[in-house]
């Protein structure tokens, strides 16, 4: 009776066609989740009266570097020994195609960007933007906090379209049987994660409705890397490793990259004072 209640899961992932170019779901996601960022991003500056021109370059700065970051993290961090071990591999980290054994190449689109190279690259971006554009850059920080779990769940939603970043093999009734991958009864790790950050994204906000005066302290974003961080460390012990390297750890790769981020947001919601002194000196 229990297999009856398990959700069979295998969509398109492409939602439709201009000519030959597919509209994948997996961008769409994407786009939308740095949308509904960008346009909360922009209400908080208006709301913090920050002049337009200082916030008209950010969205560029976020989404070079947090598509770069995340690219990188993903081929550095999972991949290695495959994108290391040749210059055409090498070129694969940075341009959308896969060269063939015949010498030819296709396009794939980016398979493969891990969320904790993208917070990296992200966190880069934001000092640079910070210094040329003289804007405190806790400030930023906490408005990124405030906005970024609104993204985070459309990406994780992404990856459900997408049937990648599953779970394990379970029996609960509520399990999804990802056909492109087998058909094992399967957490839905990406769902657990786009529901937690969907969450998240509500508790920010609301504790930023009421403690405005907090922006700028290194608090939000301080919360938002220690909630969605911690969920990624527990959500990783029902989801599938994502390269057989991981198979031998104690934790995986996902776990091991999310202890220094969760101590940096700590650090971040406790130490306000200090994060003021370090934005008036890169602003100086």
């Amino acid at each position: 009776m229990t297999n009856l209640l398990y959700i069979v899961w295998n969509p398109s992932e492409v939602i439709f066609h201009v000519g030959s170019f597919g509209v994948r779901w997996y961008a769409m996601c994407w786009l939308m989740g740095l949308l509904l960022g960008t346009l909360l991003m922009a209400k908080l500056y208006k709301d913090e009266k920050i002049p337009d021109e200082k916030f008209d370059p950010l969205f560029m700065y976020i989404f070079v570097s947090v598509l770069i970051g995340a690219r990188l993290g993903h081929c550095l961090f999972y991949q290695p020994d495959y994108f290391l071990s040749s210059g055409k591999h090498v070129v694969e980290m940075f341009v959308p195609i896969h060269f063939m054994a015949d010498g030819s190449w296709k396009f794939t689109g980016y398979e493969g960007l891990a969320s904790h190279g993208g917070v990296i690259g992200m966190i880069i971006a934001i000092f640079i933007y910070a210094y040329r554009n003289k804007v405190n850059v806790w400030t930023v920080f906490d408005n990124m906090g405030i906005c970024s779990c609104i993204t985070a769940t459309f990406i994780r939603l992404g990856n459900l379209m997408n049937s990648e970043i599953i779970g394990n093999v379970t029996d609960v009734p509520w399990a999804f049987i990802f056909e492109k991958v087998d058909q094992y009864p399967r957490h839905p790790g990406q769902l657990y994660e786009a529901i937690a950050y969907a969450c998240f994204f509500l508790i920010i906000y609301a504790i930023y409705k009421k403690h405005p005066e907090k922006v700028g302290s290194g608090f939000y974003v301080g919360l938002c890397l220690t909630l969605v961080f911690s969920a990624r460390f527990l959500i990783e012990f029902v989801k599938d490793i994502q390269e057989p390297f991981e198979a031998g750890l104690a934790l995986d790769m996902g776990q091991i990259l999310s202890i220094p981020i969760i101590a940096i947001g700590v650090a971040c919601m406790v130490g306000g004072k200090w994060m003021n002194k370090i934005g008036a000196k890169i602003n100086d």
